[in-house]
């Protein structure tokens, strides 16, 4: 064991986990939901540019999704972080259908906003009215095509459950030492599968090859920097997640199919 992982927990399976009651599972569900909703919806729609480096903003903060990921399986197993992995699909694609909803509904034309009030925008609300430069504005925040949200949802999806995956052999064949290393390899391999996914998807057509395939790999690495400098967190959380709920779980009876049921047993 390391120091994340204290000498007077329960070892249980997997299985056992699945089926079992934590006092802070939840709140680690909530937590998880809502970074990645709002990494989603404030920081993808915003291109940066910081010391010359442009980026998409959300690269700062969706990264934690996957920290949050990390933790999930490495203190209440496989079983309880695709539960997890699946409400954030369904809260994902929810916000998705939500946001196509309300961004196709004809605006008022006496809705006002920031935008209209702007002194800057006063030619173009002489031309036309305050409800149209809104929408402008919030089509440019919230808009986005079927291909983004489509990939969006997809790479998540199948980029947390090879994380995930990882992890929990990982960590029996570790014997649940080295924490860094089933962190960090399991993000390397789940955040590939994401990027892959993702980019091309959402921009394959858009994009010249080139563009897509550079801000894949470059994406895909910062993903992986933020993982290792977040690492000294990852221990504090595991440490003190494990020390609160007594318990150690290993994934050497479960079921790894995304469809299985949380708490049965590894098929053969």
């Amino acid at each position: 064991m390391d120091a994340a992982t204290p000498h007077d927990l329960a070892r249980i399976t997997g299985s056992a986990g699945g089926r079992r009651h934590f006092r802070y599972f939840d709140y680690m569900i909530a937590a998880f939901v809502a970074i990645l909703l709002l990494s989603n919806l404030i920081g993808a729609a915003k291109l940066a540019s910081v010391w010359g480096y442009t980026f998409g903003a959300g690269i700062l903060f969706f990264p934690v999704s996957y920290v949050l990921g990390d933790v999930l399986t490495e203190v209440y197993g496989y079983a309880n972080a695709r539960r997890c992995v699946w409400t954030g699909f369904v809260a994902l694609g929810f916000m998705a259908f939500m946001s196509t909803v309300v961004v196709a509904m004809p605006p008022s034309p006496a809705w006002g906003c920031a935008a209209s009030a702007d002194p800057r925008f006063a030619d173009v609300l002489k031309a036309s009215d305050a409800g149209t430069i809104c929408q402008a504005t919030y089509v440019s925040v919230f808009g986005s095509t079927w291909r983004i949200a489509a990939a969006s949802l997809i790479a998540f999806w199948c980029g947390e459950f090879v994380n995930s995956f990882v992890l929990a052999k990982m960590k029996v064949w570790t014997g649940g030492r080295m924490l860094w290393t089933r962190t960090i390899g399991s993000t390397v391999f789940g955040q590939a599968v994401d990027s892959a996914i993702f980019y091309p998807i959402a921009f394959l057509g858009v994009w010249d090859t080139t563009s897509v395939i550079t801000v894949m790999v470059t994406n895909w690495a910062m993903k992986v920097a933020w993982e290792v400098v977040l690492t000294p967190v990852t221990y504090a959380v595991v440490g003190y997640l494990k020390r609160r709920e007594g318990v150690d779980v290993f994934d050497t009876d479960v079921d790894f199919s995304p469809f299985a049921k949380a708490g049965g047993p590894a098929q053969d």
